[in-house]
């Protein structure tokens, strides 16, 4: 079949109330009235917070798959406790068992030191824990206020008081030091970040004392980014206790106070984030060093002809642009948030294209109005939003991975969709089976599922923009390889990446833009120091060359 078996089924649903099962609930139905302090101990001798909630001996099992085996957790009010681990590590499992999605097996849970169990989330959340899940919800045609008081609406003679409403959701707004967020816009004009704020302010509108965040950034732009950044940083401020599910090592190590690390199930350590680095956490998640996930370039290989070309290329972003591409190479293009990384990739492939310049592809000259032309004309583009841009998510796998090839080569489609399977497995796809619907796949599946569909098209350049975002380590250490193997086969392969490890990794030269422009050009194993100096314009133009 060309994939591999599954081995932890997908979560289902909890099991809703029975009526009499409410929680334990020392605190009062979750209320927040208690001070930090009163979390701590009051005497001097220790200097570690009392936990506010401890889980212990957690067990689930799925269909006789046992997905954790005895797990244990503990958070302090007024800490951001990070969760790491690779796909199928029980995460989610985990999250899902504190929220009263699921019901553990065995274990315990307290909160305050007293035991309590969560038969339905509405359980949870009335005890002071809310999950915002990577799926929000929210309910897209009424405004902000009434999603945060959704279900408790304050009422006047019996009416909706949406004047009180509005003034609540608004002051609510203004603690949480959240500014330009109107409380009567309706959702559905929200971006992402804003309607992530609405789900984090609905908790803490039911004075959440813990919050928990599956994978907060995963569909953010780098400035959205730090407004998530700001409003975790206050809710810490404010005592509430954050449990932060994150792949991405950077937020990890500069939002969180202590670490967890799960694998295959189980706990494998708990520490502070001050007393840890980024490559003992992989090893700790993988069982590997960091180091390890970048493949070398093949021995005695050398760059092979020129196969995309750029001179001149501009448009209302970009400015004088001019690169060039050859086979068996990976070049890594850095830059921060707006300095034209996306923009580039989206003009070589027809998107925003080029309105000035020249290009060509293996000596053709081509200048891609559309991607249908793009593809045609031997490029393909791994955009940095699968969900909304690279995937059929309600289609099966097998759809998704020829979807390029029916639509925009269907002269060859037959031919090339015989490789699939292969493709699917060499990217160590994890999944039922080719019929299986991708929305039902991990991120980092998904993202597999991607890099087939394009490279099946048998691609002369490859671009890809953010292809690891979302990803968990162990996931991308196939990406890597397989995209190692590519350039040993003579592609030209773009990278664009936030992540300066990843393009310090993987590239054999760097490309740095600034301000729309390509600011110099590093090799490989340069600084991090050199690479940020070119990025925020602190090196003249060309002086690294």
């Amino acid at each position: 079949m060309g994939v591999n078996e599954v081995t932890e089924p997908g979560p289902g649903r909890g099991t809703a109330p029975t009526g009499g099962a409410a929680p334990s609930d020392p605190a009062g139905a979750g209320g927040s009235g208690q001070s930090r302090s009163s979390h701590r101990p009051q005497a001097p001798q220790t200097s570690e917070p009392a936990p506010l909630l401890r889980m212990t001996g957690i067990e689930k099992s799925f269909l006789g798959v046992r997905v954790l085996h005895g797990v244990g957790l503990d958070l302090r009010a007024g800490e951001v406790h990070a969760l790491v681990g690779e796909n199928g590590a029980g995460k989610s499992t985990l999250m899902k068992v504190l929220a009263g999605v699921h019901r553990p097996d065995a274990g315990r849970i307290e909160l305050d030191g007293a035991p309590v169990r969560f038969e339905h989330p509405l359980q949870a959340q009335r005890a002071g824990v809310s999950t915002v899940f990577q799926e929000f919800n929210l309910l897209p045609e009424r405004s902000v206020a009434e999603n945060v008081f959704l279900g408790r609406e304050p009422r006047r003679r019996g009416l909706v008081d949406g004047r009180r409403m509005t003034a609540d959701t608004e002051a609510l707004l203004g603690e949480l030091g959240i500014e330009r967020l109107d409380p009567g816009a309706r959702v559905r004009n929200l971006s992402v970040a804003e309607q992530q704020v609405v789900e984090i302010v609905k908790a803490v509108s039911r004075d959440a004392r813990i919050i928990s965040m599956d994978e907060p950034t995963a569909a953010l732009a780098g400035a959205e980014v730090e407004l998530l950044y700001r409003l975790v940083r206050r809710l810490r401020e404010r005592g509430v206790a954050v449990l932060y599910v994150s792949h991405r090592l950077k937020e990890i190590f500069e939002l969180g106070d202590r670490i967890t690390v799960l694998k295959d199930g189980r706990l494998v350590d708990t520490a502070d984030v001050a007393a840890s680095t980024p490559d003992e956490l992989v090893r700790k998640m993988v069982g590997r060093p960091m180091s390890a996930f970048f493949p070398d370039r093949a021995a005695g290989a050398a760059p092979g002809p020129v196969r995309l070309r750029v001179e001149g290329g501009g448009n209302e972003q970009l400015d004088g642009i001019d690169l060039e591409l050859r086979g068996g190479e990976i070049v890594g293009l850095a830059g921060l948030q707006g300095s034209g990384r996306t923009e580039l990739a989206q003009a070589l492939f027809g998107i925003g294209r080029f309105t000035r310049g020249r290009m060509w592809v293996d000596g053709r000259p081509v200048l891609p109005r559309s991607p249908r032309q793009a593809v045609r004309a031997g490029l393909a583009l791994v955009s940095e939003d699968r969900k909304a841009e690279g995937l059929a998510l309600n289609q099966p796998v097998l759809a998704n991975a020829r979807m390029v090839l029916d639509a925009v080569l269907p002269g060859s489609a037959g031919r090339r969709a015989r490789r699939v399977p292969e493709i699917l497995s060499s990217l160590e796809l994890v999944a039922r089976g080719l019929d299986q619907e991708v929305r039902f796949l991990s991120g980092g599946n998904q993202q597999k599922v991607v890099m087939a569909k394009w490279l099946a098209t048998e691609p002369a350049v490859m671009v890809l923009d953010e292809p690891t975002r979302g990803v968990d380590v162990g996931a991308r250490q196939a990406l890597y390889t397989r995209v190692r193997e590519l350039a040993d086969a003579g592609v030209a392969v773009l990278l664009i990446s936030s992540e300066l490890s990843e393009v310090l990794g993987m590239a054999d030269r760097i490309l740095v833009l600034y301000d729309g422009r390509i600011a110099g050009e590093l090799p490989a194993g340069a600084e991090e120091e050199a690479v940020m100096a070119l990025a925020t314009g602190r090196a003249a133009r060309g002086a690294a060359r």
